[in-house]
């Protein structure tokens, strides 16, 4: 019981540090409004935004839209990894846990953009912040990321339960405290054991002069690129779910969307 509540803290503090770092929160709509434009007419991007992306953009161009959301954030992670193995890089003593967070920073990122894009409801509740649900569920996502089997039952779980009356907003659902809530604990327990692993690991790996950066960038390399993938097969698995979803009427969930220029999300 005490390994799990240790491993359980230090994912903790690690999520923290990555959700303490600016730009962590993504806006659905200007999110989808900068990606979809480019594909799409104004009025089936703002069908999107207000609706299901699922039942409007075809499936070919959002999983275009997903790729080059993965490659964006693979060759930032990936970079910035490089640069914090160097001898000095990130002033050194803080050099392992500033590499972590920034690391984790870019799974929450783009956990919540391939959401979005595969038709999940938004995730900021109406003040712009993520709940403790939400967070739940993206450290689901992160599990899945991350290869975590039980991961994969919550989000089969989740998928069929938004898909019975699709929202534009994350709804507070027993759903989240009887399915999420114990398999998110799992999942930060699962990857509270492997942080631990992988600060060893990474320490090692900074304490090789030079290399150190390589190694480093590496390691991120082969990582970040395929859990992106994960997730984004498993996500691209739940459309057919949604497409095929009632809509909902109630508007307490999210306000429609009204045209304007949000493009500024282009990552």
């Amino acid at each position: 019981m005490e390994d799990n509540s240790n491993a359980i803290a230090v994912w903790n503090k690690v999520l923290g540090a990555a959700m303490s770092l600016p730009g962590v929160k993504v806006n659905r709509k200007e999110f989808l409004f900068g990606k979809l434009m480019p594909y799409c007419n104004q009025e089936n991007t703002l069908k999107a935004i207000n609706g299901n992306p699922t039942k409007v953009i075809d499936i070919a161009i959002l999983n275009k839209i997903a790729d080059s959301v993965i490659s964006s954030h693979t060759t930032e992670v990936t970079a910035i990894s490089a640069v914090a193995g160097m001898p000095g890089g990130f002033a050194m003593a803080a050099t392992i846990p500033a590499d972590i967070a920034q690391y984790y920073w870019h799974t929450l990122v783009v956990s919540q953009k391939l959401a979005y894009i595969y038709g999940w409801p938004d995730l900021l509740d109406k003040d712009g912040n993520l709940s403790d649900d939400a967070v739940n569920l993206l450290t689901v996502f992160l599990g899945v990321m991350s290869g975590v089997a039980v991961a994969n039952e919550g989000i089969n779980k989740a998928a069929r339960a938004f898909s019975v009356q699709v929202v534009k907003r994350l709804p507070k659902m027993a759903l989240t405290k009887t399915v999420i809530y114990p398999i998110a604990k799992q999942v930060a327990k699962w990857l509270g054991i492997q942080l631990t692993k992988e600060n060893f690991a990474k320490a090692l790996g900074k304490a090789i002069p030079v290399l150190g950066g390589i190694i480093s960038g590496g390691i991120t390399l082969s990582t970040f690129l395929p859990q992106a993938r994960r997730l984004k097969k498993k996500l691209q698995e739940q459309t057919d779910l949604f497409k095929n979803a009632k809509e909902t009427t109630d508007t307490t969930n999210a306000e429609e969307v009204e045209y304007e220029d949000v493009s500024s999300d282009t990552d």
